[in-house]
């Protein structure tokens, strides 16, 4: 188990005299824990803030073992965003929900390389915020750990155009003609999540932003959480509230 690896900070715990138990996902070996000598020290905690991605490595004596583990930086995500409280409450967000998803040491190199791409595409988009690719992330997650939404085509009709609704039975989309006078009860689907267009993204508004939200929270809520009874991280929760106030912004 003595590796080296790039990954992605997920979390970092003091633990001990100035040291952490740190959470990484890396490609090849998935979630991965350990302890980090002196990693809550003021040289060493920027370098394990979540978000950030080092080239980590790893050494352990057996596989079962908490190892030992030091890094360097290759992308420091968590600085670039802190003026940026909408980016951040996104990075948070896909942070705490990968490490409390994710398996130990399970290997989803695809959804690894996404993660990579979202993360760094939270820092740099500005306007409009990358609140659609975020959400994108999230349906991506469900689908990487086994419980991927349907939206290619009508569950009722079979039609590829005007989907508008998601069951919240089965997660497959249903069209307007087919939602009928059962559309009350189906989730909202927004354009951007239903087709992979990039223009869409940039034309979603925050009640699109919400929907979004709405619909995975469905999903991670019932199916991924749900089953382990666990909540639904509270980063999470903060993303949606801070989407809601640019809908109705507190008086």
């Amino acid at each position: 188990m003595n590796f080296e690896c790039a990954a992605i900070v997920l979390s970092a715990r003091r633990y001990g005299e100035g040291g952490a138990i740190a959470h990484l996902f890396t490609e090849e070996y998935g979630r991965i824990a350990g302890l980090v000598r002196g990693g809550s020290s003021r040289r060493q905690s920027a370098l394990w803030q979540p978000g950030n991605i080092v080239l980590a490595r790893h050494a352990a004596r057996l596989p079962d073992q908490l190892g030992h583990l030091s890094g360097e930086p290759v992308q420091e995500t968590a600085v670039r965003v802190l003026d940026r409280p909408l980016q951040l409450a996104l990075v948070h967000a896909a942070t705490e929900l990968a490490d409390a998803a994710l398996p130990d040491r399970e290997a989803h190199p695809d959804f690894f390389l996404r993660t990579i791409r979202d993360l760094t595409s939270f820092c740099v988009l500005v306007d409009p915020p990358p609140v659609g690719e975020y959400i994108r992330w999230e349906a991506a997650l469900l689908s990487a750990l086994g419980y991927g939404l349907s939206l290619s085509s009508c569950a009722v009709t079979g039609e590829t155009g005007d989907l508008r609704f998601v069951s919240p039975r089965t997660g497959r989309a249903v069209s307007l003609s087919g939602a009928g006078d059962w559309k009350d009860r189906l989730l909202p689907l927004p354009a951007f999540l239903a087709r992979d267009d990039e223009s869409l993204l940039s034309e979603a508004t925050p009640e699109d932003w919400l929907h979004g939200l709405d619909l995975t929270g469905h999903f991670l809520s019932r199916d991924l959480f749900g089953v382990r009874h666990r909540p639904v991280p509270d980063a999470r929760a903060r993303l949606r509230s801070r989407i809601a106030g640019l809908i109705h912004p507190p008086e």
